[in-house]
């Protein structure tokens, strides 16, 4: 399960990194052609706005993945062991809560975009929400687990 786990992370690190250099690429050529050229390859504003919005979700679930993502500790340093372990329970239920509305609401707005088509590209908008869909489930996954995983560890009365 844990090689499982770092080959998925791997995977969302490449493709997260390609993503990146593509969009770069894109951005500076459109800018020499602008500059240099006085032409523009138009399609580059579209395709560097859709990898953008696929390299933040995906950096979402890396930084889930990582724990790394943004954590305001001012009340649970003042805690108790008991207090930090139902603080968390509480909030991993929060955060999973906030992921099945976002999977609904972006599903929803996927299956109304996906006919129709960006103006210059002819890419299907929906694909934008493909991403936060992908992200919402990745994240419920990682959330369930961590939540299944620490609940077992609070009723054993170890500290989470």
């Amino acid at each position: 399960m844990e090689s499982f786990s770092l080959y998925i992370k791997k995977l969302l690190e490449i493709c997260v990194a390609v993503m990146l250099a593509v969009m770069s690429c894109l951005v500076f050529w459109n800018v020499v052609l602008r500059y240099g050229f006085n032409t523009s390859f138009t399609m580059t504003e579209e395709l560097s706005r859709f990898l953008f919005v696929w390299v933040i979700f995906l950096g979402a679930i890396l930084a889930f993945m990582e724990d790394s993502h943004v954590n305001v500790a001012i009340l649970s340093e003042k805690l108790s062991a008991k207090g930090r372990s139902l603080l968390s329970l509480s909030t991993d239920v929060i955060m999973l809560a906030c992921c099945y509305l976002i999977f609904v609401g972006s599903y929803q707005q996927m299956i109304i975009n996906w006919h129709n088509l960006s103006p210059i590209s002819s890419i299907p908008t929906g694909i934008s929400f493909l991403a936060s869909v992908l992200m919402s489930v990745c994240v419920g996954l990682l959330l369930l687990s961590r939540l299944l995983i620490n609940t077992v560890i609070f009723f054993k009365g170890e500290k989470v």
